[in-house]
């Protein structure tokens, strides 16, 4: 080779060194340079070099977008079906569980079909079987299944969920007793109710006038006091009280809601007495105690007037109004008519009072005798 050959001019060199790296550049652009368009379209440079000559050109390339059906996440669906010894693993709604398929087919229900082989189940790309529902009561299902009985939830939400799963799963063994679970719980849900009736019992007298003033229903009141024993009692007394007092209990029962009824059992002269009371003040009275005479001494008889009590707790329901009832409306459909009541006295009275009744009593006798002999 020529010498003159050889010594190339350092120029030269050093353009034939750029020209080759600018063409690899030009191949390394044509590999990865892409650009795209919204369209879809990818348009890419590329350069068709050699190491002479060196002519750029674009071409086209299309890339259709994915298919709405393609699996992205690797989820397929499959058949399973396998010995009841064989352990599937669950994923319910994000909570993983081991079982058996034994336990899973245990019972006719929705469970049975998805792995007994006659529904498809859905499985990720790890072998998980997806269940697309909620997982915290999941374990509580497999559990009724393993053993046929669970303990019920105390909560009344956390029962109501669970039955919800339990109907989605077609279990009807434990639908039947969520719901019966749900009725036992029906008492706890509704709000604490006032007694039917309620009767207050007096303690002393401040407090029974403090119940009738404040109240603005009429007021029966009765009063017993069997611990008088200042004279013995006639043969039916012990029973009339009784009656007296089993009465008042069913006129409480009946008109609880429109009459405030109040029992005294302090200490007092009476034994038994009802009282009726209307704005606050009384408005009738029946004794129903009385002292009789016998040939050696006295006795304390005890009677039950029932009607007498029927009306007057049946005039005191006119007091129920503010305005009250018309006085000539009261002495209509009062039997007493114009008769003065009867005012019944206690045995202390009885005593002061004796002696002129029996003065009163002996001059009647006497003014009869006289009248027999003309």
């Amino acid at each position: 080779m020529p010498f003159h050959d050889l010594a190339l001019p350092v120029s030269k060199k050093r353009s034939e060194v750029d020209r080759q790296k600018k063409t690899r550049e030009t191949e390394a652009r044509a590999r990865v340079g892409c650009i795209s368009n919204s369209c879809g379209v990818v348009v890419a440079g590329v350069q068709d070099v050699t190491r002479d000559v060196t002519l750029e050109s674009t071409r086209t390339v299309v890339v259709s977008p994915p298919s709405p059906t393609t699996e992205m996440s690797g989820d397929h669906k499959k058949v399973i079906k396998g010995s009841p010894s064989q352990y599937v693993k669950l994923n319910v709604g994000g909570s993983l569980h081991y079982t058996t398929i034994g336990t899973l087919t245990k019972h006719d229900n929705m469970l049975r079909a998805m792995f007994s082989g006659r529904m498809e189940v859905l499985t990720d790309s790890e072998g998980w079987i997806l269940i697309d529902r909620c997982g915290k009561h999941f374990g509580t299902i497999l559990n009724y299944l393993r053993d046929e009985s669970i303990p019920m939830p105390e909560n009344q939400r956390e029962l109501e969920e669970l039955l919800a799963e339990a109907r989605y799963y077609c279990m009807s063994d434990l639908v039947a007793e969520c719901e019966d679970a749900m009725k036992q719980k029906e008492p706890e849900k509704d709000p604490v109710k006032d007694p039917v009736c309620c009767v207050p019992l007096i303690t002393s007298q401040k407090e029974e006038q403090m119940l009738i003033q404040s109240t603005t229903k009429p007021v029966v009141k009765l009063l017993v006091n069997r611990h008088n024993n200042k004279y013995s009692y006639t043969s039916t007394s012990d029973d009339n009280l009784l009656k007296n007092i089993e009465h008042f209990d069913r006129l409480a029962l009946r008109f609880s809601r429109r009459v405030l009824f109040i029992k005294n059992v302090i200490g007092s002269n009476e034994i038994c007495l009802w009282a009726f009371y209307g704005h606050g003040k009384k408005v009738a009275e029946v004794c129903c105690t009385s002292i009789v005479y016998a040939t050696d001494r006295k006795h304390t008889k005890v009677e039950f007037p029932e009607a007498r009590i029927y009306e007057e707790t049946l005039n005191v329901l006119l007091y129920e109004n503010r305005t009250g009832p018309d006085a000539e409306l009261m002495q209509a459909t009062s039997t007493r008519g114009a008769v003065a009541p009867v005012v019944c006295t206690s045995d202390d009275e009885e005593d002061r009072r004796g002696g002129a009744c029996s003065q009163s009593g002996l001059g009647r006798l006497r003014s009869n005798k006289n009248n027999q002999l003309k």
